[in-house]
């Protein structure tokens, strides 16, 4: 049994987030809610181009490019989609997907199109209606990977008809109207208004709905508390992480209660010892902690939490509670991320602040075809180096071509996550 997804829905306006197609009233920053989404428990985000124009597109295009930089979930864009080159520029904004109006007679057509060059897997398609799908069934189910169905009325009908997945527009946050609808066979999400409203929880959400036999994407553990070998205090210490940086944030304890909470609301939730009573990361400060990973030690009798930190994890305001210097002493990085962005923090550096007899500041100074004709020239000492058997001439050479590949990064306002962004979807 496939799992039933969750879905946000997002519709931008002149690069801005806006209520609804016909309400276009703001509706809070769209990188704050594409974050919240990110680590709340959202499984997907639509998000619609709203745009009038091609120069309106482009800005639009823009600002889900920038939205992309920080989001780790998939997303699927459509709206003002009229030409194959259209869905191309979807893709290079980051988005997974790519959604077509079914109500347009050219869809079809550009369905065709992008399944044979991208695959069908990156292809949705809205249906307003049940007669498109009787129109084009054996084209939608060669073409189309999923639809939104943006009528509930149409369930029933979807499901005789068609085999392609779908998910459903509905404004009804009633837990039954949503289990019935999720219990359909075709059906794998839900999508509507209700899901993002203030306040709504949606790692409880999808709790009550596992509570009914649905399966959601939802953190279940692999280990029992009793699995865990316990402090004097009946507790387990909690080494805290940010998950893309590996930064150590803080330590902290959980009993079993806060364990217990912390898996089912995908919050770090502790014990305090010194105040006697639960506590959610962030709860009153607003700098909460989503769960990205918990893993136990070798001996059982300790956590690591890699989590999303909002804000400051420690309450003297400062990013990580480990800031008090003891002893250090040098050493080379050889992390080789930590290297790549050390190097092309430098090169950075000297775009902005050119420094005399720097070669760096030289190539910026001579401009792109400088840097292009240097590129080239390293490019082929990498061949020619690769022919030779010494093993130093290569990683050499290599090193050369990887410096000035990042010089033309840094030219073009290219940084290493939108590299890493890139591959992370081949």
């Amino acid at each position: 049994m496939e799992f039933k997804n969750i879905v946000a829905t997002i519709y931008l306006k002149d690069g801005k987030a806006v209520k609804s197609p016909t309400d276009f009233a703001p509706d809070g920053d769209i990188f704050e809610r594409a974050k919240s989404y990110n680590d709340c428990g959202i499984d997907k985000i639509f998000i619609f181009d709203l745009s009038d124009d091609d120069e309106e597109h482009e800005k639009n295009l823009q600002t889900i490019k920038n939205m992309n930089h920080n989001l780790e979930i998939k997303v699927c864009a459509g709206g003002n989609i009229n030409r194959f080159e259209d869905i191309k520029k979807i893709f290079y904004t980051g988005c997974m997907q790519v959604m077509l109006n079914g109500s347009k007679p050219q869809s079809i057509k550009l369905a065709e199109e992008a399944s044979r060059r991208f695959g069908k897997d990156r292809v949705l398609v809205s249906v307003k209606n049940v007669d498109f799908i009787f129109k084009n069934h054996d084209l939608m189910e060669e073409n189309f990977h999923e639809m939104l169905v943006l009528d509930r009325k149409m369930v029933d009908a979807v499901e005789n008809i068609t085999s392609i997945p779908y998910v459903v527009v509905t404004d009804d946050g009633n837990l039954d109207e949503i289990e019935a609808i999720l219990k359909q066979e075709q059906a794998r999400g839900i999508t509507g208004a209700f899901i993002t409203e203030p306040g709504r929880d949606i790692m409880q959400l999808k709790t009550e709905l596992s509570d009914r036999g649905i399966r959601m994407v939802n953190f279940t553990s692999s280990l029992k508390w009793s699995d865990f070998k316990l402090n004097s205090d009946g507790m387990v210490p909690v080494i805290v992480q940010d998950y893309r940086t590996d930064e150590v944030l803080m330590l902290a304890y959980m009993n079993e209660e806060a364990f217990t909470k912390t898996i089912s609301s995908g919050k770090m939730t502790y014990y305090s010892r010194s105040r006697g009573e639960l506590w959610m990361k962030g709860e009153t400060s607003g700098h909460i902690q989503y769960v990205k990973s918990l893993t136990a030690d070798c001996d059982y009798d300790t956590i690591l939490a890699k989590v999303s930190q909002i804000g400051a994890a420690c309450h003297t305001g400062k990013p990580s509670c480990f800031f008090h210097p003891i002893v250090r002493k040098e050493y080379l990085e050889k992390n080789p991320l930590k290297v790549f962005e050390e190097v092309y923090a430098i090169i950075l550096d000297r775009k902005a602040n050119p420094k005399e007899g720097s070669y760096t500041t030289y190539l910026f100074d001579k401009g792109i075809d400088k840097i292009l004709k240097k590129l080239g020239e390293e490019s082929a000492e990498t061949i020619i180096a690769a022919k030779n058997p010494n093993p130093e001439e290569i990683k050499y050479e290599i090193s050369d071509y990887l410096y000035h590949l990042m010089v033309l990064m840094a030219e073009k306002g290219i940084t290493w996550e939108d590299i890493t962004q890139e591959l992370s979807q081949r």
